[in-house]
């Protein structure tokens, strides 16, 4: 990954005066303009105009001390999942172009803007955000960050997100994430993505894809980054991020379902950083979690990403269904058959599932696993539609595992320079949140050596 800068950086650069936001966002445009980059694919739209207005007035507060923040003039980009006034949400869809532009921002782009950053564009996504891969039919698929040439899949649903990161377009982005679509997109890319405990968070002003897993969480370049936007999305105080020592953590490692069907090289690495955190002194346990035999069965129809995707989509599918992606569509048409009984059993398993994990993972500071099963598949690969639905699934696996329990997870890149990305999970229990980011911090610069 090209050498950009953190947030803090970016941060001491803007106070010192060695750089501005004028600067900042004139760069991230010329990125998204190049020609030879993915710019026209990782965005949708972008605010160019809009974005310079805001830098110039951030770099003018900054003049007085009176930015509202000292991140203020730092460029992110939003997912087209969520609403910004006076544009159109489209959710990376043909289906939605004729609806009305936004009254107001959504509650995350307000407050990410209260804060002082300029939204630089919309990203492109996986249509409705109901895919792990990362493929859109209609706005083209950016390349990820391996083997370009080649062109391998960035991850989905939040794939611009992860691309305007990675490559400088943009330097923070706003993602969702209902069974993996910060992370994914994180690990296939080397970068950090984060999935909140979801209470911490308001859904309101992004389209749904499940009510019950949806998630809003951010992708960056750094545990610190994430920490600092995951605040401001939940209308935290900003609070100094301080790292645990690794030495002593106590680390579990589900060996039910999470290390089945590794790539080679996920197994390798995955392997090789949980060598280097016993070096460095954690406590690693390996242990058998029953519990998640259950996900399985409880997603047989659709789980609650097509029952719930369904009750949203249904009438829309009715009038527009020809313009949506056969592969997003036949996904949400699974939950027409799917009773209310059927979803109070899956309400009713889950508050069951969530209970007995929590107390099984209770001795323990976090789980620790491969955010992926695979290493990102080659675009062309995936033409077929089997291919695609073994890759996504396997994608999707333990990512999903976290969403179903109710918790917060982190993907951190755990590969060397040089070799294919695979990103290594941190999840723990709903509410743990600043222990992951505290746990993740200390271990960030660890795992990869």
């Amino acid at each position: 990954m090209p050498d950009f800068s953190t947030l803090k950086k970016l941060a001491e650069d803007l106070e010192s005066g060695r750089t501005s936001s004028r600067k900042l966002v004139e760069a991230c445009i010329a990125k998204i303009a190049d020609p030879a980059g993915e710019g026209q694919r990782a965005f949708i739209h972008v605010d160019k105009d809009a974005a310079l207005v805001a830098a110039d007035a951030m770099d003018g507060l900054r003049k007085v001390k009176a930015a509202p923040s000292r991140y203020a003039g730092i460029p992110v980009s939003i997912k087209d999942l969520f609403d910004i006034k006076g544009q159109v949400t489209r959710a990376g869809s043909r289906a939605l172009d004729d609806s009305s532009p936004a009254e107001q921002d959504a509650p995350t782009v307000a407050r990410l803007r209260k804060a002082g950053f300029v939204v630089i564009g919309r990203t492109n996504m996986t249509e409705f955000a109901y895919s792990g891969i990362g493929i859109n039919p209609h706005y083209g698929t950016p390349k990820g960050a391996w083997n370009r040439a080649e062109g391998h899949v960035p991850g989905g649903s939040s794939s611009g997100a992860a691309v305007s990161v990675l490559d400088g377009m943009a330097h923070g982005a706003l993602g969702t994430d209902t069974g993996g679509s910060c992370r994914i997109p994180a690990a296939y890319n080397g970068i950090v993505g984060y999935k909140p405990t979801q209470r911490r968070v308001p859904l309101d002003g992004a389209v749904p894809l499940s009510f019950s897993l949806d998630s809003i969480g951010p992708l960056a370049r750094s545990v610190s980054c994430c920490a600092i936007l995951d605040a401001v999305l939940a209308n935290e105080p900003i609070a100094p991020l301080k790292p645990r020592p690794v030495k002593g953590m106590r680390l579990a490692v589900p060996t039910t379902i999470a290390l089945d069907d590794l790539d080679a090289a996920v197994a390798g690495t995955f392997e090789r950083a949980l060598k280097s955190l016993a070096d460095h002194g954690a406590i690693i346990e390996r242990i058998e979690m029953a519990e998640f035999h259950d996900i399985g069965p409880m997603n047989a129809k659709g789980g609650f990403a097509a029952s719930e995707s369904y009750a949203w989509h249904r009438y829309l599918l009715t009038s527009k269904g020809d313009v949506y992606d056969p592969r997003v569509s036949v996904r949400i048409m699974r939950g027409e058959a799917q009773s209310a009984a059927d979803y109070i059993d899956l309400l009713n398993e889950r508050r069951s599932l969530i209970a007995r994990v929590n107390a099984r993972i209770a001795p323990y500071d976090a789980l620790v696993l491969p955010t992926t099963a695979n290493t990102p598949p080659k675009i062309a690969d995936l033409a077929d539609d089997k291919a695609f639905t073994r890759e996504n699934l396997r994608a999707l696996r333990n990512c999903t595992l976290i969403n179903m329990i109710d918790g917060c997870a982190i993907s951190l890149p755990a590969h060397r320079e040089g070799e294919i990305p695979v990103g290594l999970m941190l999840a723990g229990a709903g509410g743990s949140d600043r222990r992951i980011f505290e746990l993740a911090a200390g271990m960030e610069a660890v795992i990869r050596v």
